[in-house]
C-alpha cells in the first residue's frame, strides 16, 4: 500500500465518488462508495508506479498533508 495523499468527493455529474492523487497527474479513479473509490484508486496508483518506472519517468516521494499557501 503506498502513502500518497488521497482526496475523495463526490461527483454529481458522474454521479460517483471520485478519488484523486494530487502528488500522481492525472492518478484518479472512482466508486459507487467512499471505499470502493478508495481501493479502486490504489490500483491505479499502482499502476501509475509501474508506468512511470518503465518509462523511465521520475516517482515523487510521498510527501503526506498538502501544504496550502
Amino acid at each position: 500500500m503506498t502513502k500518497y495523499e488521497v482526496i475523495i468527493y463526490w461527483s454529481e455529474a458522474d454521479h460517483a465518488f471520485i478519488a484523486e492523487v494530487p502528488e500522481l497527474p492525472g492518478c484518479t479513479a472512482d466508486g459507487t462508495t467512499q471505499a470502493e473509490a478508495l481501493k479502486n484508486v490504489q490500483v491505479v496508483i499502482d499502476e501509475w508506479i509501474e508506468t512511470a518506472k518503465s518509462l523511465g519517468r521520475p516517482i515523487p516521494a510521498p510527501r503526506g498533508r498538502l501544504s496550502f499557501a
